[in-house]
């Protein structure tokens, strides 16, 4: 019987980091993706393979969308040659970058890496791999819990570009139900990790103003957002699909 296979953008570090350890502890095997750090692709795939299952690490830029025709020709090669097989079974779009500039001072190019990022290259790499996911699979967006609360910042930007992933994922989410794929859309909300220059985890006046308005008491940890993607992935869930799940411990309730 062929093992569970996800694919996890951005897969080196952060949340992709986390949700790539948890699934391998929940028997999954992983090829994932990274940007520019090998070395800590590296690291991340001996983190599955320590845990007894297999993966495979290879470079995509979401910011470059005429790479994905080789990076899926790439994948299909590595399926085969490391996994023997040719399909995933999930996809997890995690990479991304945040911004903080307020929209008054936002330039048209800043616009569109944000737009390109986060959801043209989600858009299309979902729509390239469609062939290599079998039915029964399950898909999830990145977006964030700035879309259903504001806050000071800079955050306009970035929040309307994910507002518009949630809408993709709700309409894969209708044209892919007849194939029993299921599709989602994590929000998190403050997680302290490096994203946007590790503000929420190392500066400490954030870091206790997003515990302030936090239902539970404290930012985020990526295992808070690692072990949700796992359950998603693996547990009883497939019956859930076009929805927006938060995972922000109650933030501005």
């Amino acid at each position: 019987m062929v093992d569970t296979l996800a694919l996890v953008t951005g897969g080196s570090r952060g949340l992709g980091r986390s949700s790539v350890k948890h699934l391998a502890a929940a028997g999954v095997d992983v090829l994932l993706t990274y940007r520019t750090n090998e070395a800590e692709a590296r690291a991340a795939v001996a983190e599955v393979q320590a845990a007894g299952h297999r993966a495979a690490a290879l470079p995509l830029d979401t910011a470059t969308t005429g790479a994905i025709p080789a990076f899926v020709d790439e994948v299909r090669r590595v399926l085969a040659q490391d996994f023997g097989r040719d399909t995933i079974d999930h996809l997890v779009n995690n990479a991304g970058v945040g911004m903080h500039r307020t929209l008054a001072e936002t330039t048209e190019a800043e616009l569109d890496e944000l737009v390109t990022i986060h959801l043209t290259s989600p858009f299309l790499l979902t729509q390239a791999l469609l062939p290599l996911i079998p039915d029964g699979g399950r898909i999830l967006f990145t977006s964030t819990g700035l879309t259903r609360f504001t806050l000071p910042g800079g955050y306009g930007a970035y929040a309307a570009v994910k507002g518009a992933v949630e809408v993709l994922a709700r309409y894969f989410a209708l044209e892919l139900g007849p194939r029993g794929i299921a599709v989602n859309t994590i929000a998190p909300g403050a997680i302290q990790t490096d994203f946007s220059g590790g503000v929420v985890r190392d500066d400490p006046g954030v870091n206790r103003a997003v515990a302030a308005m936090t239902a539970m008491g404290r930012p985020g940890l990526p295992d808070d957002v690692g072990a949700a993607v796992a359950t998603l992935l693996t547990g009883g869930t497939g019956w859930i699909t076009g929805q927006r799940i938060e995972i922000s411990g109650g933030q501005r309730l």
